[in-house]
């Protein structure tokens, strides 16, 4: 069974940073794919960032790309999206997903965390 556990968020002035934290138990972390998605208020949830196993290729969506960065630390089974020049329509929830396929679909991964806030204030 795995559990992903995120941290790290909190409220940030524009043009702030934050660095996200996903724990992830079970054995399969190093061997998967981990993305982070994110859901606005009154908005469906959107793909943010998604990292090979390895770690070796990423990839950012549009709105994001130049500003956000992912990475993991497969030792610590931890993937983490640190978040800089922060803007007011970065606010939402922030998820970590392990899937089996590094996609940009939700479908394509099988488990997900709670969720962190992040609130970015103009």
């Amino acid at each position: 069974q795995v559990q992903l556990v995120e941290s790290g968020g909190g409220l940030v002035q524009a043009g702030g940073s934050l660095r996200l934290s996903c724990a992830a138990s079970g054995r399969t972390f190093s061997r998967s794919p981990m993305g982070w998605f994110r859901q606005a208020p009154g908005k469906e949830r959107e793909f943010v960032a998604v990292i090979t196993w390895s770690g070796a290729t990423t990839y950012y969506s549009d709105s994001v790309k130049g500003r956000f960065t992912i990475s993991r630390d497969n030792a610590k089974n931890t993937v983490y999206l640190q978040m800089n020049t922060l803007k007011p329509e970065d606010t939402a929830v922030y998820y970590c997903a392990q899937g089996r396929l590094g996609t940009i679909k939700e479908d394509d991964y099988n488990y997900w965390g709670q969720g962190t806030q992040v609130t970015v204030s103009s």
